[in-house]
């Protein structure tokens, strides 16, 4: 290393310097980084809520089974103030507590108690693999892959293109390396809520413009079955404990589940986080209304984390 190296370099190690300090000075400022996953990208929203960027959906990583995998979550808070904030256990096939006390809530035929099951229901969100093509707020982004977490709304979209309503269209698979399509992302807020509406698929193209540049983006995926292992859910015990000291404050209440539903106890929730109710079905294990709610559930992280 040159004398001129050694005098540049200065200021980036004192800026790293003061940023270790800054984390041991203030370690409660810095709790929300923990639960950030770098490799997770998501629009940057202007003052208006509103976003744009284009994305380009990649195919699925040779160790997965699909382009996708999907996760059941639960974000809501309790009648003492605290938050429950967890992954459900229903995204592997098993029973969870609060999906059970739903259902109670739901089947005693008191519309006091459907509201607070609609209130606690479980979102949906996926998890695959693009290319960012385009980030205007974010131009360090372009032409890194990164892993999107998103909605139904979006996950419709993609099924809209490879199973087409009308028979004059093509179906596309938005995923395939080739014949893909990259999608125009626009975001607006709408009602508090992020709505993607007005985001397109483009026409199919290939993703890159030669093979080499190909294998490098497929190489860059990150495995998606990740997101599915143990280790990111708590076990049954684990929840139904943790559920029972939001709802009640004391965590070996046993009953908590089945005296609300049985006593028709009303749970305090945050009215601005309320969607709209969606039609009664006839009979239902559990309500489980699905919606992009990444703002949402990382508005309740962020609380969480708080306190």
């Amino acid at each position: 290393m040159d004398i001129n190296t050694l005098r540049q370099s200065r200021n980036q190690d004192f800026g790293q310097i003061s940023s270790a300090f800054e984390k041991i000075a203030n370690p409660a400022t810095n709790t929300s980084q923990s639960y950030e996953d770098e490799r997770i990208w998501k629009p940057t929203p202007d003052k208006a809520g509103n976003a744009v960027a284009t994305i380009r959906f990649l195919p699925k990583h040779p160790d997965d089974e699909l382009p996708w995998v999907k996760v059941f979550s639960h974000g809501f808070q309790g009648p003492t103030g605290r938050w429950y904030i967890e992954n459900s256990l229903t995204t592997l096939g098993e029973n969870d507590p609060v999906g059970e006390l739903n259902s109670k809530l739901w089947n005693s035929g008191v519309e006091a108690n459907k509201e607070i099951a609609r209130k606690q229901k479980r979102r949906l969100h996926f998890y695959s693999n693009i290319i960012v093509v385009s980030d205007p707020a974010n131009p360090l982004n372009e032409g890194k892959v990164m892993i999107f977490r998103y909605g139904k709304k979006i996950f419709d979209k993609i099924m809209d293109k490879a199973r087409p309503t009308f028979e004059d269209e093509k179906p596309v698979n938005v995923f395939d390396l080739w014949e893909g399509a990259e999608f125009k992302l626009r975001m607006r807020r709408v009602e508090g809520y992020p709505n993607y509406d007005q985001s397109t698929f483009s026409d199919p193209k290939p993703v890159a413009t030669n093979d080499e540049e190909i294998l490098n983006i497929v190489n860059k995926q990150y495995k998606l079955s990740e997101f599915l292992d143990r280790k990111n859910f708590k076990s049954y015990d684990e929840l139904k404990t943790k559920l029972n000291t939001i709802l009640s404050g004391e965590s070996g209440a046993t009953e908590t589940a089945a005296s609300i539903a049985e006593n028709d106890i009303p749970v305090a929730q945050p009215q601005q986080f309320t969607s709209t109710p969606a039609p009664e079905p006839v009979s239902r294990p559990e309500p489980s209304i699905h919606e992009d709610s990444d703002d949402v559930m990382s508005y309740f992280q962020s609380i969480a984390d708080e306190e």
